[in-house]
Formats: C-alpha cells, sequence, structure tokens
C-alpha cells in the first residue's frame, strides 16, 4: 500500500517553473497566503503542510523523526506531481528542509531561499522538553506564547489568530517528532557544500532563529545574499509581507524565467487579442517603447492573464467594465474584440455594458454601446 502524500496546494500555471513552499512548525501552508497570490502568477507554486498539521496526515511522521525523513516526503511530493527540479523557500523548520534538501539531494533544487530559519535551532534539550510537553499535555499550552515567539510585541491581526488556531489544531504526536527532527537537526559543518545560488531572510526582532543564525548561514553557504528585515519576528512573511514577497520575487526571477513568462504572455496575448493585433504593435516598437512593450507582455499577459483563479470570459467582463469606466475608447474597441475570442455573446457582451451604465454612469455606458455596436457588427460581417 502505497504511503500517503503530504496534503498540498498548488496555485499559479501548469506549466509554470515550480516553486515549492515550506511553513514553519505549528502552522500550515496558510503561512504563505500573503505571497502566494504575486508568486503564483510567474510560477507554479505548491505548499505543503507538515505532518499532523493543516491537512496531512499524522501518521507520516514518528517519534524520534529527522529532518531528512520529512525531505524524503517532499521529494515524494514533488515526484508524484512529476517535478523533477524546483526551487524552494522555507520558514524556520521548512527552512531546514530546504537545507537538507539542496545539501542531499543538489541535483533537484535550483534556488533555495531561507526565511528565518537556521543550521541548529537552539539546543537539542528545548525541543525535548517542548516535544515531552506536547505528548503529555498536546499544544493547548503553546497557543498562548505563540504570538510572542511569532511577532514584534503589538502586532494583532486575523492572521494572528488563523496561526493561533493551526497550532491548536496540530496533532500532538505530529508536532512533538518535529520537535523530535528540530532537535537533532545540526547541519553547521556542511554549509559550505550547498550549491544552489541560496536567499537568507531574517527578522532583526526574532527570538527564535535571532539574526545571527541567519548570519551564520549566510557567511557559511557560499555567494549566499542575506536581508535582514527591521520591525519583523520569527514568521516575518507574515508580519511583514510585502518585503518578503519582493526579496523572493528578486532571488527567484532569472533572466531564464523571465524570458519564459514573456514567451507565455506573448502567446496568451495573441490568443486573446489575435495575431493581426500583436503583430501591428510589435512592428510599432521603437526603442523608446521596447521596454512597456516587454513590461506589458510579462505583467499583464504573463502573470495576470494567465492565472488559473479566473477564466478568461470573466477577465473580458472584468475588463470591459474597468474600460468604460475609465473612458479608455480604443482599448474598448479591443477587447470587444477579445471578448468574442474568449466566448461571450453579444448579448452577454450587452449584459456587462448594461451593468455598467448603473456603475460607471449612463453617458459612459452610451459611448461604450456604439462603440460595441460598430465592433460587433464588423464580426458579423
Amino acid at each position: 500500500m502505497n504511503q500517503p502524500l503530504l496534503h498540498h496546494r498548488a496555485d499559479g500555471p501548469a506549466g509554470a517553473p515550480p516553486l515549492l513552499l515550506g511553513p514553519s512548525l505549528g502552522t500550515s501552508l496558510a503561512v504563505w497566503d500573503a505571497q502566494v497570490p504575486a508568486l503564483a502568477g510567474q510560477f507554479r507554486v505548491i505548499r505543503w503542510d507538515l505532518p499532523g498539521h493543516g491537512g496531512s496526515a499524522a501518521s507520516l511522521l514518528q517519534e524520534g523523526a529527522t529532518v531528512a525523513d520529512l525531505g524524503r516526503l517532499v521529494l515524494a511530493l514533488a515526484d508524484s506531481l512529476g517535478i523533477e527540479r524546483f526551487s524552494y523557500a522555507g520558514i524556520s523548520l521548512g527552512g531546514a528542509v530546504g537545507t537538507w534538501l539542496a545539501l542531499h539531494h543538489p541535483q533537484r533544487v535550483d534556488s533555495l531561499a531561507l526565511v528565518c530559519s537556521s543550521a541548529r535551532f537552539g539546543t537539542p534539550g528545548t525541543w525535548a522538553e517542548r516535544a515531552e510537553l506536547v505528548r503529555r499535555e498536546g499544544t493547548a499550552p503553546l497557543v498562548e506564547s505563540a504570538p510572542a515567539r511569532w511577532f514584534t510585541p503589538g502586532f494583532a491581526g486575523d492572521a494572528v489568530e488563523a496561526l493561533r488556531a493551526d497550532q491548536r489544531g496540530a496533532d500532538p504526536a505530529a508536532y512533538a517528532a518535529c520537535c523530535d527532527a528540530l532537535a537533532a537537526f545540526d547541519l553547521r559543518e556542511e554549509l559550505g557544500r550547498i550549491t544552489a545560488p541560496t536567499l537568507i531572510v531574517a527578522g532583526r526582532e526574532d527570538r527564535a532563529t535571532p539574526p545571527a543564525d541567519a548570519r551564520h548561514l549566510a557567511d557559511h553557504i557560499p555567494d549566499a545574499a542575506l536581508t535582514e528585515l527591521p520591525h519583523a519576528g520569527h514568521l516575518a512573511n507574515v508580519e511583514r509581507p510585502q518585503p518578503v514577497l519582493a526579496a523572493l520575487q528578486g532571488h527567484f526571477t532569472t533572466p531564464d524565467s523571465r524570458a519564459r513568462t514573456h514567451a507565455n504572455g506573448m502567446a496568451v496575448r495573441r490568443e486573446v487579442l489575435g495575431d493581426a493585433h500583436v503583430d501591428r504593435a510589435v512592428a510599432r516598437t521603437t526603442p523608446f517603447t521596447a521596454r512597456f512593450q516587454d513590461f506589458i507582455t510579462r505583467y499583464a499577459w504573463g502573470e495576470i492573464w494567465t492565472g488559473d483563479t479566473l477564466d478568461r470570459r470573466t477577465r473580458s467582463c472584468i475588463t470591459l467594465t474597468a474600460l468604460v469606466a475609465g473612458g479608455h475608447h480604443e482599448e474598448l474597441a479591443l477587447h470587444v474584440r477579445a471578448a468574442v475570442r474568449n466566448g461571450l455573446s453579444h448579448e452577454e457582451i450587452g449584459e456587462v455594458l448594461l451593468q455598467s451604465a448603473v456603475y460607471c454612469g449612463v453617458p459612459a455606458a452610451n459611448a461604450a454601446f456604439g462603440i460595441a455596436h460598430h465592433v460587433l457588427s464588423e464580426t458579423d460581417n
């Protein structure tokens, strides 16, 4: 009988470069919620839950487990998804898994980011004590003190309560097994063998993995980059989501990935707008407009229009409404044609414009109906 896989979620285009995201102890894959929408515009983002956390089975990890055991579970997940090589980012324990993968399976890891992580997490005795506590009393004793371990004083919000709920719901035996893995983890003498391009992100007020731990990683992993964030504790990507996102995007966006995003964007742009329009736009490109053409192809078409959360019919409806509201008549005519290409009927386009009349104003909708009537009459001929 096959062993169950780690619970996971995939976001972003199926053909995009894969990026695996690992969570910290006591949290679920939702710990990455703030970064995923932007990352999924460029990558196939695969988030996973630790055993006994979120949706992963507690039976996946036993007492006396190691980080290597977790690493092998991640590799099994990647294999099941047909992913041979991937980039990887992990928080704390999730970062330890990434460090192990980069050391022991370098052929699988293209690029690595370690967020609030370490080559050794405190002392083994501390983790043994926590494992014993959780096996005896469950995770409840840790829930109240979690925000103080995770964040700077005074940080609050819905995310904090959601994370506490994740810790409250973690299976005690699996949580304790993760503590066993942290107690046994020590890769300080092996960091020099990591060959993947590596980014270290640290919170300057992180008490769990203090900045000194991050500097040790950066000093001993060849050519590693280090970003230290002020006003950030252990879950820096929750407390300072945008700076962490910017750091990850800067690290993982290589010339090759930009080229792939451009190619994907150009393909979608042609499918939606038609070859004739795109050929004219490309032919009119000058040195002055070249960067804008690259920007619109990569960002609008290679990231936004390629997302799989909304289908293209829905995106056309939204785009038509926005163009009516803004009075962008030339673009409106272009996107009426695109809406037809995306499968909207004349009646559905009319309904979108009628809805726009209520919220954008009758004069704006009147002009839009005139433009759409002219365009749709052309498509009938």
